[in-house]
């Protein structure tokens, strides 16, 4: 098994760890019923997305 001949310098360490942060997701307004959501997701309230309803009961094809 490799094993490191030195210590890895704390700059060098924390420069590859500079991306495991945790980000905020962005949040909008739904237009049809003003809740907010994530961004480009249709909302879980109304479940309209772009102007168009894409989420929850649909007509019959009866």
């Amino acid at each position: 098994m490799a094993v490191p001949k030195r210590k890895t310098p704390s700059a060098k360490r924390n420069h590859r760890r500079s991306h495991h942060r945790v980000t905020v997701p962005q949040l909008v307004t739904c237009t049809q019923c003003g809740s907010r959501h994530i961004n480009h997701r249709a909302c879980a309230v109304c479940g309209t997305y772009n102007g168009r309803q894409v989420l929850g009961s649909e007509p019959d094809g009866e």
